[in-house]
Parts: C-alpha cells; structure tokens; sequence
C-alpha cells in the first residue's frame, strides 16, 4: 500500500536548504573532494528540481526517504557519480554515449514492468530528473566493470556472486577514500558503505540519554564512517 504522499512546503524546504558551511568544508560547498567541489546552491537547486518532480508525480510515486532528508538524498547521488567516474579511471575504463543510452533504455524498461517510467522511479529514489543522464553513466560503469571483474560472464553459484559483490563494493569504497570526501557537517556525514550523506547524530540528544537513530541510519546497521578498505 502506498503511502499517503506529503507534500514539502516552501517553508520547510527553504529551512532545509538553510546550510552554510563549517569545520574543515570550503565556505559555500555541501561536499568537497580532492579534485572538485560541490557547491551548496547546486544542491539547493537540484532539491528544488526533485521536489517539482516529486509534487507533479506524487500520484505514482513513493519516496524511499523522508522528504526532510531530500538535501541529504540529492547530496549522496552527487557524491554517487564522482565515486564512479572515479572507478571508471582507476580501472581504466571507457563509457561511450551509446552504453550510456543503453542503461537507461534497460533501466526504463525495468521501470515499465512496474508501472512507473524512469523519471519516477528515479525521483522515487532521490535522483532529480536532470540527473537521468549521470545516472545512466553510472550504471553503464556498474555494468563495465562487474563485466571486467567476472571476465563477462555473471556466476551463478550465490558464493561466487557474493564474492563478487564484495570485491565490487571494495572498489568503490577504495575510489571513495582517494578522493578524499569531506561532507559539510550541516548536511550530515558520509556513510561510506552506501556512499550516502546521513544526518549527523543529535549530540544534545545524545547527552540526554534520548538519542534514536534517523531512518537514513538505520536503513544501514553499522554506517561505516571511515573508509575500512
């Protein structure tokens, strides 16, 4: 059963887009690597792109996160495709446009079989509409390397697909730690072994003994906060 959609007022919206830059985070910057910078109006315009989307396909589409959390989903994706691109070059891989059209043309086609079209189940997931296209470059990455990693044919064997996964994890969690991540405190912390932006804990809670974990943490049971990798 679906949920019963809410809806994110300019109000609300505007306090969580409300975040300046502290500790070590370059003023003006959500995110910082060692090569680039993610400005915080770039997130705070791609919030306003995938809550347009989500308010005009609230009818079809139920988010995985809660609407407060859109600056930390929106951040994490971001975050998502430097970390691939950054897999890309360290395992010397090269994407072409057409490898690109034809990860989005399966990733709609997986859409379809559920009712929705790719720019819901997209939105559904945190990833504004403009952002389809790095979307499909992340996935064409995806399928690149896994294809490099089994030598083109997936095992079946559940221990060698597992084995699989975790290599592939490794990786991107090694890509992660040599870009150097730094997440502005005001959108929370990187989790690295999602590479999602969940909130930092409530430190005034947490002195009081009232601490709970936010859904965002607790959808991981351990967030790994270092890259152990």
């Amino acid at each position: 059963m679906l949920r019963t959609p809410i809806t994110l007022t300019a109000a609300a919206l505007a306090a969580a887009l409300t975040l300046s830059a502290c500790g070590t985070v370059r003023l003006g910057a959500a995110a910082v690597t060692n090569t680039s910078r993610i400005p915080t109006a770039t997130v705070t315009a791609e919030v306003s792109n995938l809550d347009a989307a989500y308010k005009a396909n609230k009818a079809k589409v139920q988010l995985q996160f809660p609407v407060s959390q859109m600056p930390q989903e929106v951040l994490s994706w971001l975050l998502r495709f430097r970390v691939r691109d950054q897999m890309a070059e360290r395992n010397h891989l090269t994407i072409t446009r057409g490898q690109v059209q034809q990860a989005l043309a399966s990733a709609a086609a997986q859409a379809k079989q559920s009712g929705v079209t790719l720019t819901q189940l997209a939105v559904a997931n945190g990833v504004p509409p403009d952002q389809l296209p790095a979307l499909g470059r992340y996935v064409a990455i995806q399928n690149q390397l896994l294809a490099q990693m089994d030598g083109g044919k997936l095992p079946t064997a559940s221990s060698a697909l597992q084995a699989l996964g975790t290599k592939f994890d490794t990786s991107q969690c090694r890509a992660a730690k040599s870009l150097g991540i730094q997440v502005n405190p005001q959108f929370g912390e990187l989790d690295y072994s999602q590479v999602s932006v969940i909130p930092a804990p409530n430190k005034l809670a947490a002195a009081a003994g009232t601490a709970s974990p936010s859904p965002s943490a607790s959808a991981t049971s351990s967030p790994q906060l270092t890259p152990a990798c």
